[in-house]
């Protein structure tokens, strides 16, 4: 726990003014500092910072808070990693121990900030490294351009080019034995003890956490032989792909500016799409979406819209995203599937048809709860007894995790009491007696619905 005496000391160091202009320009007027508000839309300015009273307001939505709100709101961060960014900011280390005032930090503190700085600096450079490679290779620029990809968009995102070969990072690293290469995820030490590059031959897509830090990287293969299709960083320090969604950093501004945030699964969609003028797209990067993502994009927007193939394993991967949802869904908050045509996704579906074609199927996007309500219907007969009962015994424990939304959870109940044949008592009392007598159960709609495994695909 980080010190309440170390965080009032950051504070009193802090200058809202410079926070919050990193991000958005601010004009005096009078004593306050004024700005449209870049938490809602609007075209007169009601968003007031004040120096004297180091805080912020926006008259018009009524958002409010110090420097580290502030953080958290505009860039969707936890408390603790306000503080942090805060700190960094302004160059003080964030104590482990509790803080009793005289000299902050120290011994371990800097140690450790040092260690992280120097994986974070690698990373830099390998990214510096690949971006350069890629101008060399015209085997890779003629496959971005296949894809529909410009120099711009490729340089907006940092796109690099891992050559083949074993040991290319020796010509850019001078401790090219150093362990915090493979540290960080750049650098494999076989059992025989041989050291060579984790990334070869592939397209290189730096991913960046929510303070806009290089933690790692998404490659994908050039050449159809070479295996697998996909690779991520693995888990390091910086990196936990259950944490970290591809492009949110960047993404921030057109999530609020568009109202929604595009979840997409693949880094090549996210780049089309940014091609194509939708720049408020991210994607998981190589794993089914987690709580944790739900939680950071719930922080960004009020609407979510999840975008997958058509096909089966599309539809797995959505069933996924929807039950690592519902327990953050909160009432009020709004989240959406969207399937596109069998053997379509986002980036060739926008290359072939256009932006206003790809809006269009956002906005006829399935609410989480019509796709719950769909996905388990088809799963029972419901001519029959036998069948209403199944679909009433697989939603209990879906709807159950509604927790924080329960008028969602009130108009659930009434429309599967409704499909069930039961009145809205009836099938509460039973979902009562049927939660004591299976306390322990694991919540899930059935284990065997084919339809629920696996995650989608990175591309």
């Amino acid at each position: 726990m980080i010190p309440q005496s170390f965080i009032q000391d950051l504070l009193a160091r802090a200058d809202i003014v410079d926070v919050v202009e990193r991000h958005v320009p601010l004009k005096r007027e009078g004593t306050n500092h004024v700005a449209c508000c870049p938490f809602h839309n609007e075209k007169s300015p009601s968003f007031k910072v004040s120096q004297p009273k180091q805080i912020y307001k926006c008259f018009g939505c009524g958002v409010s808070g110090n420097a580290i709100g502030f953080l958290m709101a505009y860039n969707g961060l936890e408390f603790v990693e306000a503080v942090k960014a805060l700190a960094e900011q302004l160059g003080v280390p964030v104590p482990e121990e509790p803080w009793r005032g005289g000299s902050r930090g120290g011994g371990d503190d800097d140690s450790a900030a040092e260690a992280t700085a120097r994986l974070q600096e690698y990373l830099r450079e390998a990214t510096r490294y690949y971006r350069e490679q890629l101008k060399r290779h015209p085997q890779a620029i003629d496959y971005l351009q296949g894809r529909g990809l410009s120099g711009e968009i490729c340089a907006r995102f940092a796109i690099g080019y891992a050559p083949p070969g074993w040991q290319n990072l020796e010509q850019v690293f001078a401790n090219y034995t150093s362990p915090e290469l493979d540290q960080v995820g750049l650098v494999v030490t076989s059992e025989a003890g041989r050291r060579f590059d984790f990334f070869r031959n592939r397209i290189m897509f730096p991913i960046l956490n929510q303070r806009g830090v290089i933690v790692g990287f998404g490659a994908r293969v050039i050449d159809p032989q070479d295996q697998p299709k996909y690779l991520n960083t693995r888990e390091t320090p910086l990196f936990d792909k259950g944490r970290e969604l591809y492009n949110l950093f960047a993404a921030r501004r057109a999530i609020r500016e568009a109202g929604r945030v595009l979840v997409v699964e693949g880094y090549m969609d996210v780049v089309g799409l940014a091609q194509h003028g939708i720049g408020y797209a991210v994607a998981a990067l190589g794993t089914a979406t987690t709580p944790v993502h739900v939680q950071k994009l719930l922080r960004q927007t009020d609407n979510i819209v999840f975008a997958f193939d058509g096909d089966a394993a599309g539809r797995r991967a959505a069933w996924r995203a929807l039950e690592n949802s519902l327990a953050q869904v909160v009432d009020g908050k709004n989240l959406s599937f969207l399937f596109l045509p069998q053997g379509e996704d986002p980036d060739s579906f926008v290359r072939k048809h256009g932006r206003a074609a790809f809006d269009a199927l956002i906005g006829e996007a399935l609410p989480l709860s019509g796709f719950l309500v769909r996905e388990l219907s088809q799963n029972s007969d419901l001519r029959s007894d036998e069948g209403r009962a199944r679909l009433l015994r697989d939603a209990r424990p879906l709807v159950a995790q509604l927790q924080q939304a329960p008028l969602l959870a009130a108009m659930l109940r009434r429309r599967f009491a409704e499909l069930g044949g039961l009145t809205v008592a009836e099938l509460e009392g039973h979902w009562r007696g049927a939660g004591q007598e299976g306390r322990g159960e694991v919540a899930g709609a059935g284990a065997e619905r084919p339809a629920r495994g696996g995650a989608g695909r990175l591309d």
